[in-house]
């Protein structure tokens, strides 16, 4: 690719030229929303809904064979994955709709290469977590939460990209696009080597980056569409990693730094690269990718806006998911692992659930306040904590904000991961989720700062997410809605070795 973005030259200036050299091989969120990974945090077919998605590859010389994998949103079990193969400037795009069955199945009408869905539309799976799924390395234990085809309904997806095509290669005229000179005319051939597990690997070029994509959460016949892009990860990986169809890596685990003019004690390690609220460049180095990927996500507090205005109809949910979460909870499939920054482990205290407690203040729009007072849970949190305090019990959580509670599912996306907010005013206002003094253990592994001897603390949880807003008019012509990411104010400190605060991450 011959391009840098805008991002990364602003980066270069704050950095210097040693950040700079860097910049590419550390895991970063990169805000233009171009990158190696894509992490799209919603996907739902309730309330008639369908979910369309995109996915586009901007390098114009090379293609790029990408893990797809939908996860459903109690646990982050897997529901389907499969390989897809973008050659140069390609787009690929599918919906996700109801099979007819209480699941969720994918169809699309792209040519794009795939390997592997046998039919079309194919439905989700519940093997990922009820005990009847076989992986690459052997069955995959199931998870204490349900076993019916209505856990695959909704959830969230990523994209992590394995590796560069090269067009020349017999892969790469595989997976090319045959144009006629008609648009849309052009299809790939899509044979062999696509589908030979062996072969696909000494035809692929380490991933660089490249891809952007973006979701429609659509209701036809309710006039509703609901538009988000996907969050981009830049400097996951410079190793190829490619895994066949059906297996459940790579993952967010698999983020490894280029150790091209790192001293020899960090070979292997995950550096991250992220913004503290003064500009300033945090970098922190970690021993496992799923620690840096958490640390560009982490927050302590989420901000966003909240109307439910009734003589409009006006109807809020927001969608809060933790994309890392799984590696720190489940212990079915990641045994021993530690669960700082989450409080417990999926199932501790409810079988289909993984709780943290949580503090919510809602304003209005003339500065009044719920002002309520929580008193702080233990870390871990116990029974009673749960009792007098909030929580978010999943990996995808929906907050619907409501003078009256919907029956058994949010209200505007009909969701069952969902709690309920009775907001301060009966119009509308902002509010403050705080993910870090609910119970007082959110707090990330340390990292290593490596241009000092301290460490770096991030305190609160790694969370994406967006509020979705709907003024029911009475019509699908009459409907509108919208949809705004949120904010998130972030806490970084140095620390000794004893993990004494030392001041701001610098």
């Amino acid at each position: 690719m011959k391009r840098n973005s805008l991002t990364t030259a602003v980066v270069a200036g704050i950095a210097g030229i040693a950040g700079f050299a860097g910049l590419a091989n550390a895991v970063n969120l990169n805000p233009d929303g171009v990158g190696q990974v894509l992490l799209y945090p919603y996907y739902t077919v309730n309330k008639g809904q369908d979910t369309l998605i995109s996915v586009v590859n901007t390098d114009t010389e090379y293609g790029k064979a990408v893990k797809v994998r939908f996860l459903e949103g109690y646990n982050s079990r897997e529901v389907l994955d499969f390989n897809l193969y973008l050659s140069a400037a390609d787009v690929w795009t599918a919906w996700v709709s109801d099979d007819g069955s209480n699941g969720a199945a994918i169809n699309t009408i792209d040519t794009s290469c795939i390997d592997y869905l046998p039919s079309l539309p194919w439905s989700f799976s519940t093997g990922g977590f009820d005990g009847t799924g076989i992986g690459a390395s052997g069955p995959i234990p199931k998870d204490s939460g349900p076993k019916t085809k209505d856990r695959t309904r909704e959830g969230y997806l990523e994209m992590i990209l394995m590796g560069d095509i090269d067009p020349a290669t017999p892969l790469g005229r595989a997976i090319t696009h045959k144009q006629n000179g008609n648009p849309d005319g052009g299809k790939p051939s899509c044979a062999a080597p696509v589908g030979d597990d062996v072969v696909i690997p000494t035809q692929l070029l380490p991933p660089t980056s490249g891809l952007f994509g973006g979701t429609w959460i659509a209701n036809v016949a309710n006039g509703t569409a609901f538009s988000y892009n996907a969050d981009a990860i830049e400097g996951f990986s410079y190793l190829v990693n490619y895994t066949g169809p059906s297996s459940l890596f790579p993952t967010l685990q698999d983020a490894r730094t280029n150790p091209v003019g790192l001293a020899p004690a960090l070979m292997g390690i995950a550096r991250a690269y992220v913004f503290g609220d003064d500009g300033s460049l945090i970098m922190s180095d970690y021993g496992t990718g799923e620690d840096a990927v958490s640390a560009i996500f982490m927050s302590d507090t989420v901000y966003n806006e909240y109307m439910i205005n009734a003589a409009i109809g006006g109807q809020s949910d927001w969608v809060v998911t933790f994309p890392t979460k799984r590696f720190y909870v489940d212990n079915a499939l990641y045994p021993g692992h530690v669960t700082s920054p989450f409080a417990e482990k999926f199932g501790a205290t409810d079988p289909s659930q993984s709780r943290i407690a949580i503090t919510l203040s809602t304003f209005d729009h003339e500065e009044g306040s719920t002002d309520t007072v929580i008193p702080r849970c233990p870390s871990p949190p116990d029974a009673s904590c749960f009792a007098q305090s909030p929580f978010l019990p999943y990996e995808v959580n929906v907050i619907s904000f409501t003078k009256t509670s919907p029956p058994g599912e949010s209200t505007v996306f009909g969701s069952k991961l969902y709690r309920t907010v009775d907001p301060f005013g009966d119009t509308g206002g902002w509010a403050a989720l705080d993910l870090q003094s609910g119970d007082g253990g959110h707090i990330l592994p340390r990292g290593t700062n490596p241009n000092t001897t301290n460490a770096t603390q991030f305190y609160g949880l790694p969370a994406t997410g967006f509020w979705a807003a709907v003024a029911q008019r009475g019509s699908a012509s009459a409907n509108y809605n919208g949809v705004w990411r949120h904010r998130a104010h972030r806490t970084c400190n140095d620390v000794d070795q004893t993990g004494i605060p030392l001041g701001i991450c610098s």
